[in-house]
C-alpha cells in the first residue's frame, strides 16, 4: 500500500516538474513578460514620482501584513 502511494506521488511529482519546464521554455511567455517588462519601463520613466509613491504604499501594506503585533 505504501508503495503505491509513493509511486503515485513520485508519478504526480514528475508531471508537475515537466509541466513546470514546459511553461518555463515557452517562447510566447517570454515574449509577453518581455513586453510587459518594456511597458513597466516605460510608464516608470513617464511618472518617476507617481512610481515611487506607489512603491512605498506597495511596501508599506505588504509591511504591515507580514509582521505580526507580538
Amino acid at each position: 500500500m505504501n508503495e503505491e502511494i509513493i509511486q503515485n506521488l513520485n508519478e504526480r511529482l514528475d508531471r508537475a516538474i515537466e509541466k513546470g519546464r514546459e511553461i518555463l521554455e515557452d517562447e510566447e511567455l517570454h515574449i509577453r513578460l518581455e513586453e510587459l517588462r518594456e511597458q513597466t519601463e516605460s510608464s516608470i520613466r513617464k511618472h518617476p514620482i507617481k512610481s515611487v509613491a506607489i512603491g512605498l504604499a506597495v511596501g508599506f501594506i505588504a509591511a504591515k501584513i507580514f509582521t505580526s503585533e507580538d
